[in-house]
């Protein structure tokens, strides 16, 4: 979807694919038919803006494939569907059934991150819409934290610097300006947004930048409009951004609270646990096995679906969304033109709904909710 700005820009709002297990070119286009399409049809748009991801292998078959790039294109185009936007977080194997800190490999310290990344750009240039000519490809922030060193933070700046000059010579070429955004995780060597300010200051922002996803900015409790006015101020871009939602639990030494809690444990994906001003742990079995106390609120990395609540006692970190997109977009000018819902997390939620339908309906009610709060800045659809 497109909404402008009241300052002139477009935004494009989009759902992010990586819900969707489908790692080859036939994969994908069946996915625009099961899934993409059905959204599109229930939201009523004109277009729907899809946050494409594309597993390593299928990049980099399309990358060295233009007729199959123009053929992708083709099926977007007559499905009313529009791509401005990768995930090249994950590289494979994203709705595998154990996921965990896999995610994070290949990481920045490998030639494996970096053709992948420069791959999905060169995808990417190829899907945009012909009236626009940027987008915007989300990373994984370097590398999980651990280990890390001054050798491997060498190595990984002087991939960056490769992707930088990758992407120059990309634009050259197509004509398309594509930036590639790190996105802070907890857990990661940049977890937060302050961390992005102290770490990345080496990035060339003429290609690189941050990718803000609201769910992470809520789990490490950092306040939205300080961590990107701070990023602001060091000149560090928002190249895209991802509407997300973090699970909170108020009180979670309540006996009912820790029984609901459980109900969310499950093998697939991490879900880093922060207790505000105690501590951290890198899981939720963590968190409910003793390694956090239970004396102040908890937030856990546990994407839920930005327009509902999870069961009471627990609560989502909705209005933490919503402070995040006011940040954003409630400005004289947005302070990116992307915005990627992010829920991948349908599959494994206690209380999924049942089959396609159910999906289609829930990531069309998340677009809707998120296309509101948008409306309500000022923006309007186009």
């Amino acid at each position: 979807m497109r909404l402008l700005h009241p300052g002139g820009d477009v935004v494009h709002l989009a759902y992010c694919t990586n819900v969707h297990q489908a790692e080859d070119a036939a994969g994908i286009v069946a996915q625009l038919d099961r899934f993409a399409a059905p959204i599109r049809a229930a939201l009523d748009v004109p277009v729907l803006g899809l946050g494409l991801w594309l597993a390593a292998d299928v990049a980099h078959a399309l990358a060295r494939d233009a007729a199959a790039t123009r053929r992708l294109k083709r099926e977007l185009d007559v499905r009313g569907l529009e791509v401005v936007t990768l995930n090249a977080f994950p590289y494979r194997g994203f709705q595998d059934p154990v996921v965990k800190k896999r995610v994070y490999h290949p990481d920045w310290t490998t030639e494996e991150r970096l053709a992948y990344t420069l791959d999905a750009a060169t995808v990417l240039a190829g899907l945009l819409p012909d009236d626009v000519g940027r987008g915007s490809v989300s990373t994984l922030p370097l590398a999980w934290r651990e280990p890390w060193d001054l050798v491997r933070a060498r190595v990984a700046r002087a991939r960056l610097a490769e992707l930088a000059a990758g992407l120059a010579e990309l634009a050259a070429m197509t004509g398309r300006a594509i930036r590639v955004g790190l996105e802070p995780e907890p857990g990661c060597v940049v977890a937060t947004l302050r961390d992005a300010v102290e770490v990345l200051d080496f990035l060339d922002t003429a290609w690189l930048g941050v990718c803000v996803d609201a769910c992470h900015l809520a789990v490490e409790f950092e306040e939205p409009h300080e961590a990107l006015s701070r990023l602001a101020d060091a000149g560090l871009p928002v190249v895209k951004a991802q509407a997300s939602s973090a699970m909170e639990a108020r009180d979670p030494a309540d006996p009912e609270t820790r029984r609901v809690l459980a109900g969310y444990r499950e093998p697939r994906f991490l879900h880093q646990t922060r207790e505000r001003g105690v501590g951290e742990v890198d899981d939720l079995d963590l968190a409910l096995d003793g390694g956090l106390p239970g004396a102040s609120p908890w937030r856990i990395h546990y994407h839920l679906p930005v327009h509902a609540s999870p069961r009471p006692p627990l609560s989502s970190t909705a209005h933490e969304l919503e402070r995040v997109i006011d940040a954003l977009f409630g400005g004289p000018v947005p302070v990116t033109g992307h915005l990627e819902v992010e829920t991948y997390t349908w599959d494994v939620l206690p209380d999924r709904p049942p089959g396609d339908a159910g999906l289609v309906a829930g990531l069309a009610a998340e677009l809707a909710w998120t296309r509101d709060r948008l409306l309500a800045l000022g923006l309007k659809e186009l």
